[in-house]
């Protein structure tokens, strides 16, 4: 079984998983988490660590066109919202999380089991998106970042990852419905085994980095760092796939 797992893996995504994994930790070490309303600092600190852990390997699986990285997206889901209660933040990723990503995992893990290779059924055809439905995505991220980010200005409460700083908290708002309507889009791409859903998923790396970095999480930037890595790899990878396959179902 370990040798089939390690296998199934090749020496670069091994050298990134571990690569990431140790970067966080000595972050952790570096930046280590203060109290958060109440939560010890190190149990605060273990969340990050094991969304680190769950992420990388999620995102690792999808690279590899692996429907079992929606089961390991589930826990990622799980300790995501566990963050987003501990920091008392994000609630628009968080009502996205809990309301959008875990249903769309286990729809998306069983239409990818209807979708694997003819010749290696280890991977899952995947396609692309044609060019005149981005301009209406692009359109509808925009109107709910506005929309959402407004509301959340208006009800969120007061949280002590902002040390004090309204208008850091304001931003962090806006920013947060910016990631959950690409989120949205990235989970729907996922569902429909777009290649486009590796574009969206540049964009969320870069927001939540942002939104790391105002709020002080310093440990959570290695994973943000491996995601951009990753995007690279699997853009890569699942073009590769799309050139050298006749894929018929592209959506039009």
């Amino acid at each position: 079984m370990l040798k089939r797992l390690n296998d199934y893996f090749t020496t670069y995504e091994k050298i990134w998983f571990f690569g990431i994994m140790i970067l966080a930790i000595v972050f952790a070490v570096l930046f280590p988490e203060e109290d958060i309303n109440g939560v010890n600092g190190s149990i605060v600190m273990g969340f990050y660590l094991l969304d680190t852990v769950l992420n990388i390997l999620c995102e690792l699986l999808i690279s590899k066109q692996s429907r079992w990285n929606f089961i390991v997206s589930l826990g990622v889901e799980v300790c995501e919202i566990a963050i987003c209660v501990v920091c008392a933040y994000r609630f628009a990723t968080m009502a996205t999380t809990l309301f959008f990503w875990i249903p769309i995992d286990i729809l998306s893990f069983i239409t990818w089991s209807h979708h694997t290779d003819r010749e290696d059924k280890e991977l899952t055809v995947v396609r692309k998106l044609n060019g005149w439905a981005e301009l209406a995505i692009i359109a509808g991220i925009i109107i709910w970042t506005a929309a959402v980010g407004g509301l959340l200005v208006r009800f969120s409460p007061d949280s002590d990852i902002f040390r004090g700083n309204d208008t850091i908290g304001k931003i962090v708002c806006y920013l947060d419905a910016c990631v959950s309507a690409v989120a949205i889009c990235n989970g729907i791409f996922i569902l429909l085994r777009l290649r486009e859903q590796w574009i969206a998923w540049y964009l969320n790396s870069i927001i939540e980095a942002a939104i790391n970095i105002l709020t002080g999480q310093w440990a959570l930037l290695p994973l943000k760092l491996g995601f951009l890595i990753n995007t690279t790899y699997g853009y890569i990878k699942w073009t590769g796939y799309i050139k050298t396959h006749d894929i018929k179902e592209e959506l039009i």
